[in-house]
């Protein structure tokens, strides 16, 4: 890959961008572009970590899956971001223990692990740029557990409705705004019975209509 290319694709990752020139030499003879389609598995659980991925196009939807087969969300990696559990099972030795699915068509830049090994050890910047990413991340889902824990699943669903609703309406099944919470679809599909009788919402085959900002705002402001 060579320097102006990796300019042009570091620059979509803001914390990468700032490279020294030693780590920008190493990163430039190793990295290659790696290109998803929209619904390929980055990884699996039980896969090595044989490189580290900055996405510098495209979202990467990285998610769980319980012994009773329930989803859950973790985070999503977009442009000019890395994987937090990649960074952890390349500096723990450990294989990845969920999986990571893109949402949409991904571009990325891949540094092999010995690579990245290589540049945590020689490179101020470098190592700053991904503990920085891998500290954000941690604070993320922090959070992620908080509200899964301690928010009612009502009060998660309203907001997750209200923040997703382009041009009032929710483009999801019921199975997939389950998967963003953490919870069980029937679960959610009484909550949204819910939600439709108080006037809240429209309930149609795979889309959401809202039909009262107002009240959705008062289910999520529930606890």
């Amino acid at each position: 890959m060579s320097h102006l290319r990796l300019a042009d694709w570091l620059a979509r990752a803001p914390a990468f961008a700032q490279l020294d020139r030693a780590a920008t030499d190493l990163v430039a003879s190793a990295a290659r572009r790696v290109t998803l389609p929209a619904g390929a598995r980055a990884f699996e659980p039980g896969q090595p970590c044989s490189a580290f991925l900055i996405v510098t196009a495209g979202r990467v939807r990285v998610q769980l899956t319980a012994e009773n087969g329930r989803e859950v969300v973790l985070y999503r990696i977009e442009a000019g971001e890395s994987c937090v559990l990649t960074t952890s099972c390349i500096l723990g030795s450990e294989t990845y223990g969920a999986e990571a699915i893109c949402e949409t068509e991904v571009e990325a830049v891949a540094l092999p692990t010995l690579a990245f090994r290589a540049l945590i050890d020689s490179s101020a910047t470098f190592r700053e740029a991904v503990l920085s990413a891998y500290a954000a991340r941690v604070a993320d889902l922090v959070l992620t557990i908080e509200e899964t824990q301690f928010q009612r699943v009502d009060a998660r669903l309203a907001a997750l409705l209200a923040d997703r609703a382009k041009g009032g309406v929710v483009n999801a099944t019921h199975q997939a705004l389950a998967v963003e919470l953490g919870s069980a679809r029937e679960v959610v599909s009484r909550i949204l019975k819910r939600f439709e009788r108080a006037g809240a919402i429209a309930l149609s085959r795979g889309a959401i209509e809202i039909k009262s900002e107002r009240r959705l705002a008062g289910f999520a402001a529930e606890s």
